[in-house]
């Protein structure tokens, strides 16, 4: 068993703080936590001074009143490639009291280019690779893991009492009965898909009949989608995403798609630009001043190449 005690330091840099904290604060008693896939025991403040100081460098683009604030809500996070990037910022920056992550499927190598996980990590549910990543940075953020993935059998217990959901699940059947679930319990729908930085927000806290995906599917629900192909699906995914808009090397990539690619490729900066741009919503949200149902695309190649000298 490793054991670490930095306890003092952590202590001293409590103390040192501006304003100085409380002395409830300060007498905290210490904690023990256990990291079992570690072997590890690690001594920590408690709950209060380890918050306080651990996001003290969020002030005051976040005020200590808003980080308090934030601790109200809780996000559920349905997909943990991409999810898992999302997932980790908003935990990094304080941004919610819970977290609720669903993924059926296990860490692949193939993984390993987007996810910032390890060789340690493979075969482990991707719930489970986000949720000790996430215990590891705050032992005391409550994360519900669901390995089972977005099921009928436990969709009340996962969508129950959030305040945000978050899709970054690749089956459309699923984005469908993600939305449609959302939709009925008036909880807001964002989505990040990492070619070219689309960002959508879709309010059904505000719209309670707002089509699903901005209406770019029409009428289309996820019972439709039993009798439909997969080669049939392949072009809904395209209106969702309008490949006009794609960039070009994606675009050029979808012929390959099956023939000389596996799948489509994904990098890991524009998965992590991803979490940044959801975890800023997720700021907005907590912070009182959300956006509206919309789209927005956040493509710093496009950026990157405006660059001018001064």
């Amino acid at each position: 068993m490793h054991i670490l005690d930095a306890s003092q330091n952590q202590l001293e840099s409590l103390i040192g703080l501006l304003p100085s904290p409380p002395a409830e604060v300060l007498d905290e008693p210490q904690r023990w936590i256990h990291y079992p896939w570690r072997n590890s025991l690690v001594k920590l403040l408690g709950p209060t001074g380890f918050r306080t100081l651990r996001l003290d460098r969020n002030r005051n683009k976040i005020t200590l009143s808003e980080q308090e604030r934030m601790t109200e809500l809780r996000v559920g996070v349905v997909g943990l490639s991409v999810g898992h990037a999302v997932a980790h910022t908003i935990a990094i920056e304080g941004l919610c009291g819970e977290l609720r992550l669903a993924d059926f499927d296990v860490l692949d190598l193939s993984n390993l280019n987007r996810v910032p996980a390890s060789v340690f990590d493979l075969d482990v549910n991707k719930t489970t690779v986000a949720a000790r990543r996430i215990a590891e940075l705050d032992p005391y953020l409550t994360v519900v893991t669901h390995p089972e993935g977005l099921i009928a059998a436990s969709m009340d217990t996962f969508m129950e009492g959030l305040d945000i959901v978050i899709d970054e699940c690749d089956s459309l059947d699923a984005k469908l009965t993600l939305r449609e679930a959302a939709r009925s319990r008036g909880i807001p729908v964002l989505m990040e898909t990492s070619d070219g930085g689309i960002l959508d927000v879709e309010r059904f806290d505000l719209e309670p009949t707002r089509p699903l995906l901005h209406g770019l599917l029409g009428d289309l629900d996820a019972r439709s989608l039993a009798d439909i192909t997969p080669e049939q699906k392949a072009p809904l995914a395209a209106r969702i995403l309008d490949p006009t808009k794609l960039t070009p090397r994606m675009l050029a990539s979808l012929p390959e798609i099956g023939v000389s690619l596996s799948t489509w490729p994904q990098l890991g900066s524009d998965v992590a630009l991803g979490g940044a741009s959801v975890a800023a919503v997720v700021r907005a949200f907590g912070l009182g001043t959300p956006p509206p149902s919309g789209r927005v695309r956040i493509n710093l190649e496009t950026h990157i190449a405006a660059i001018v000298d001064f």
